[in-house]
């Protein structure tokens, strides 16, 4: 992309090849500093960030800011306006899709052009997302610990400058923000939102969360901090072994000791085809809140907290 210095906000394209391009916009700030590249919507149905970086477009303003954002307001347009995870030109999820693949389908090439473009500007990386129709969690960031110390401490200290519930360790590395940090970019993904809707004050709490990154990375002064997330390891994600339903034991942000039952799938007869114990000493983090579910839905997330961290 062109290079811009001059104050201002700038609508910037990315092609991608066999589809339709991706929309973004460039706020260049009034004197140098960092890059934070900002994306939502990877998913289409996850609302909350969309609507927090659509609000917070109209709101910043260059001259306050040292350094630049490039924001990604909806990665996949399509599946936004057809209401859902995926990307309908070819039924792929694009958080899948990472590392991309230049001609392969058109999902994969959005990756690959979202890297080409956006991965070379980056001093920090924020991808939004939120909980799925079916999902309620607790307000947290996924933040990887297996891309190098760098980018691990650095990604570390963003998440715990952000007023969230929970900063989760992670493993990934096929998602738009663990790929990133696979290739020296600290990144984090903050999860916001439940059963795929959005809300006045989870919005707020989103560009919250923004605000707090630029001013981590003196980009722009934000002094506001409600809450200290806690940080979690040895995550954990369950799924559905049979069809069948589903009943949870514990709601997310809720503690529980090793040996207790955090849910069970039940027959049509109340066989219980699935139980879930806890192996250790933890927290819920999110879990699937209907009642039927089919065999390798997601059940439930959970982990135990750090340590002398």
């Amino acid at each position: 992309m062109t290079r811009i210095t001059a104050p201002g906000s700038y609508a910037f394209t990315i092609p991608v090849a066999g589809g339709k391009p991706i929309q973004g916009v460039r706020v260049v700030g009034n004197s140098s500093g960092k890059t934070l590249v900002v994306t939502a919507g990877v998913h289409g149905d996850e609302y909350v960030g969309i609507q927090a970086v659509r609000e917070l477009l109209s709101q910043l303003s260059p001259q306050e800011l040292s350094g630049q954002v490039l924001f990604v307001p909806v990665v996949n347009t399509s599946g936004f306006f057809s209401g859902t995870y995926r990307v309908p030109e070819d039924g792929e999820n694009l958080n899948r899709c990472f590392p991309g693949t230049k001609g392969h389908t058109y999902t994969w090439n959005m990756a690959a052009a979202l890297e080409d473009a956006l991965y070379p500007e980056a001093d920090f990386l924020l991808d939004l997302h939120g909980g799925a129709v079916y999902e309620t969690m607790e307000p947290l960031a996924f933040f990887p610990v297996d891309a190098g110390s760098g980018v691990e401490s650095m990604a570390r200290q963003a998440g715990l400058r952000m007023s969230l519930s929970f900063l989760v360790q992670s493993y990934a590395k096929d998602g738009l923000y663990s790929w990133a940090a696979q290739q020296g970019i600290p990144a984090i993904l903050v999860e916001r939102g439940n059963g795929g809707t959005w809300s006045r004050a989870e919005v707020e709490a989103c560009k919250e969360n923004i605000l707090q990154l630029l001013n981590f990375l003196g980009i722009r002064p934000y002094g506001h901090q409600r809450k200290v997330p806690r940080e979690v390891e040895d995550a954990r994600y369950e799924t559905a072994q049979a069809q069948g339903y589903w009943y949870a034991e514990k709601k997310p942000g809720e503690t529980f000791s090793r040996g207790e039952l955090l849910g069970r799938i039940e027959s049509e007869g109340g066989r219980i085809l699935q139980a879930i114990t806890a192996p250790f000493d933890g927290v819920v983090l999110y879990q699937t809140h209907i009642l039927g579910v089919s065999k390798e839905l997601p059940l439930l997330a959970y982990g135990k907290f750090r340590e002398n961290p």
